[in-house]
């Protein structure tokens, strides 16, 4: 069924902490309904905006650094690809501060 994917470790986590979140945030909007705030985005948002922003520029950072990781390589002389967990950690750090602070 998900033969069409290249399932490394690194997706496969990414995939699972979307999940997580999406559940959590369900959870947590059960317990205590959200409303209206603004922080650094420039619109009002709720938390469900501020997780859907979130994912969608974890998504691009990834996607990003899959794109440019062959041209760093030969920028900067490495011996092999920079590991996708680098860009793993900085779309959920990203993330993070959208969702407290934006």
């Amino acid at each position: 069924m998900f033969e069409w994917m290249a399932w490394t470790t690194p997706v496969a986590v990414f995939f699972l902490c979307i999940g997580l979140m999406l559940f959590g945030m369900t959870v947590w909007e059960m317990k205590s309904p959200t409303c209206l705030r603004r922080g650094f985005l420039p619109l009002e948002t709720t938390r469900g905006d501020r997780l859907f922003i979130g994912l969608l520029t974890a998504a691009y950072v990834n996607l990003a650094f899959v794109g440019v990781s062959g041209k760093i390589v030969v920028w900067m002389g490495l011996e092999s690809e920079p590991s996708i967990w680098i860009s793993f950690v900085v779309s959920m750090a990203l993330l993070a501060l959208i969702m407290r602070k934006g």
